[in-house]
């Protein structure tokens, strides 16, 4: 799918995508969110990137469970970003949130300026996905840690046959219907099927820089966390 229709249909499913993603996931998505924020703000970061921000549910548990951070929250999709502006409204966590349209190839962010960055179920929509870990490589300060979740299929007995029965057959039908589309779901489990295995993807993360490479497995490997860190800067320190 090309990038102005991925757009197009986040664009047109941000009215009911949270209800989509809490009713298809049985709310197992709050506690993945919620494990996504405890890994990233566990070194005390001061600003945190959320890449594909969407409707700002990332960065709403980042900030509140970071409440001395600056989150930014990028995204490409005008009309998810202004629901999640709107979320924000009223709440506590408004001022330590930023919300911007942009594109996540090209951040829109310093070199350098984020001790921590995170990006939930975005990047198997991008295919130059080497570009984009670039670019989270150099908007990390040198010690910064990259945290990317994203859907995978469990492969465990009776569960993994089952969830893929469904993932396969039940989730795009339900999906679809949910989102008043007849392609959004079909093309999320065509998209999580096209995404490289653990293995591959941990490489691709080593190749952009990337060290202390891992990945998480959450709900018997239903979706994961890929993490890495930016080294430390190699130059010598001169004595005085």
């Amino acid at each position: 799918m090309k990038d102005s229709q991925v757009r197009e249909m986040f664009d047109a499913i941000a009215p009911s995508y949270d209800f989509q993603n809490s009713f298809l996931s049985l709310r197992i998505d709050v506690g993945w969110r919620r494990r996504l924020a405890r890994m990233a703000s566990s070194e005390n970061p001061q600003v945190i990137l959320d890449a594909a921000a969407g409707t700002a549910e990332v960065a709403l548990e980042l900030s509140r469970r970071a409440p001395r951070a600056r989150v930014l929250g990028v995204d490409f999709s005008p009309a998810m970003l202004a629901k999640g502006k709107t979320k924000l409204q009223g709440l506590r966590e408004n001022n330590r949130i930023d919300l911007a349209c942009g594109d996540c190839r090209q951040l829109p962010v310093a070199a350098e300026s984020v001790q921590a960055a995170t990006m939930a179920f975005g990047i198997r929509n991008i295919q130059e996905r080497q570009l984009v870990l670039k670019e989270f490589h150099r908007a990390l300060t040198p010690g910064g840690r990259l945290f990317i979740m994203e859907f995978g299929l469990p492969d465990v007995p009776i569960l993994g046959p089952l969830y893929r029965f469904y993932f396969h057959h039940v989730l795009p039908a339900v999906g679809n219907a949910i989102s008043r589309t007849n392609y959004a779901y079909t093309y999320l489990r065509d998209s999580v099927l096209a995404f490289p295995d653990d293995d591959a993807f941990l490489a691709e993360l080593s190749s952009a820089g990337f060290t202390e490479c891992g990945v998480t497995l959450l709900t018997f490997g239903v979706a994961r966390i890929f993490s890495g860190r930016k080294p430390q800067s190699n130059r010598a320190v001169r004595s005085a």
